[in-house]
């Protein structure tokens, strides 16, 4: 084991993160705290609904949920033979090969900066209204997002198992109000009553509906992560199991539920025009006819909360996929290397705080428009995630082709070629519907930036993975192994 220079103790900054901090528990609160259930709920549903005028995110959501579980039959097989922190980019290494996981990386990296800092700016503007409502305080949006980062900012570098802690007490407190909006929902239905109309799986096949599932999957994503902290958890071929399926179970009914609950209290035949009408404030609505002011306030404090957990959630993934590239030395050695008092992977905690911050800076300083920055960023990172869910998928089916691993065909064959089949389509749909998934025209001009900055990306992370294979063939060699770098070769 490598030591300091003094030779007294064990030099975990040379690259090793804290194991055994994270149970299953843990793993979950990480994973949802991602998903941002209230944010989902409370913003993207009915942005959603009003959207695409369809009525059938309930079935949606279920139907969302039985593609990821069954994916991750084929992920968290792959995951009983390698704990890396890298996730994505590990998995797409051994199946695809070194330059299309090294290509993954940046998406990823990408991908997930969207979602962390886009969270911000939607963070920003609730709070700063809901503070000018309630006392009359004018705080800009931006002053607001910056303390916020630096929170963020503050607790990525402390234990990974206090930043568990904290999303546990918010999590919990988000999906308890949700659960009470629900109930109010279904004890006041309209006058069509206690109808499943938005359940129906006939709605799966109306037109338009393709692209509501593809929004219905944005909800889920961060469901994937429980894999980057498989070298933190306490029994990884246990806990990564038990907290991916988990999350995607918990997550598809209180969508599910959450979204007929809306349909029940409206009608589902005025669903669509109550969403368009009252568009974010939708639920907050509702609520206020059934519990009164207090309880719509608290809930909207919440909300903030929610988005300023999913920063926290994807802030410290990127860390660790920074950790995962810089341990291979894809990226300089700094990144793989943790501290010693918290184990935490500092150098790509900073280094996501920096990009953060200079996005909110560029955004407040150019005066763009926050509500749309959110948005962008959201459906870009979700769309990037989903690309990299159907590229994951495809190799995990070339990785069990070449080894079994002791595996059963369900778990190596035929659950990933199905989840591939199945995710090749839903990418496909989000890649020609992402005007929809941005909530923008067919013309605005982030509707072709983003796909083109993610084949920029793509073809980046190929070329540098052949710049390494070229000048440094021991690094590239190591590509995707994690903490066994330097003892054996992807094969």
């Amino acid at each position: 084991m490598l030591t300091r220079e003094s030779g007294k103790q064990p030099d975990r900054i040379a690259g090793a993160l804290a194991a055994n901090r994270l149970g299953a528990p843990s793993v979950v609160f990480f994973v949802m705290s991602a998903a941002a259930p209230l944010t989902v709920v409370g913003g993207v549903v009915p942005s959603a609904i009003a959207g695409t005028g369809i009525i059938g995110l309930p079935i949606a959501f279920i139907a969302v949920g039985l593609v990821l579980a069954l994916f991750s039959v084929g992920y968290v097989a792959m995951a009983r033979h390698m704990a890396n922190a890298g996730a994505f980019y590990t998995y797409i290494s051994h199946g695809l090969g070194r330059p299309a996981g090294v290509a993954a990386a940046w998406l990823a990296m990408v991908a997930y900066n969207g979602l962390a800092v886009g969270a911000f700016f939607m963070l920003g503007v609730q709070a700063s209204g809901l503070l000018e409502s309630w006392i009359g305080l004018q705080i800009p949006w931006g002053v607001i997002a910056l303390l916020a980062w630096l929170l963020v900012a503050v607790l990525g570098v402390l234990r990974v198992d206090v930043n568990g802690k904290l999303l546990a007490v918010l999590l919990t407190a988000e999906v308890a109000v949700i659960l009470l909006f629900n109930l109010g929902d279904l004890l006041n239905p309209s006058a069509e009553g206690l109808t499943f109309a938005a359940a129906s799986p006939s709605l799966l096949f109306s037109e338009g509906a393709a692209a509501l599932i593809v929004i219905g999957t944005l909800g889920f994503v961060g469901f994937e992560s429980a894999v980057v902290f498989s070298e933190e958890s306490r029994e990884p071929r246990r806990t990564v199991p038990l907290a991916t399926y988990s999350s995607i179970a918990i997550i598809a009914v209180l969508y599910a539920l959450s979204t007929w609950a809306l349909s029940v209290a409206t009608g589902p035949g005025n669903l669509v025009k109550f969403a368009t009408d009252n568009s974010a404030e939708t639920v907050f609505v509702l609520a206020g006819a059934q519990f009164g002011s207090v309880v719509v306030d608290i809930a909207k404090v919440l909300f903030i909360t929610s988005l300023l957990a999913a920063s926290i959630s994807f802030h410290n993934t990127i860390a660790r996929y920074l950790f995962a590239l810089g341990r291979e030395r894809i990226l300089p050695a700094a990144f793989g290397r943790t501290s010693v008092r918290t184990g935490a992977p500092q150098a790509g905690s900073l280094a996501q705080s920096g990009v953060a911050l200079l996005i909110i800076l560029a955004v407040m300083f150019f005066q763009g428009d926050p509500i749309v920055a959110f948005f962008v960023g959201g459906a870009t990172g979700g769309a990037g995630v989903l690309v990299l869910l159907f590229a994951t998928a495809v190799a995990i089916v070339l990785f069990f082709l070449r080894d079994h691993r002791g595996e059963g065909v369900g778990h190596r064959l035929v659950a990933p070629v199905s989840a591939a089949i199945i995710l090749g389509v839903m990418a496909y749909v989000g890649i020609t519907s992402f005007d929809v998934i941005l909530g923008l025209g067919p013309d605005h001009p982030m509707v072709t930036v983003v796909p083109i900055v993610y084949a920029g990306v793509v073809v980046l992370g190929v070329v540098w993975a052949l710049v390494l294979r070229s000048t440094n063939p021991q690094v590239y060699a190591q590509i995707g192994l994690g903490a066994k770098a330097g003892t054996e070769a992807v094969r």
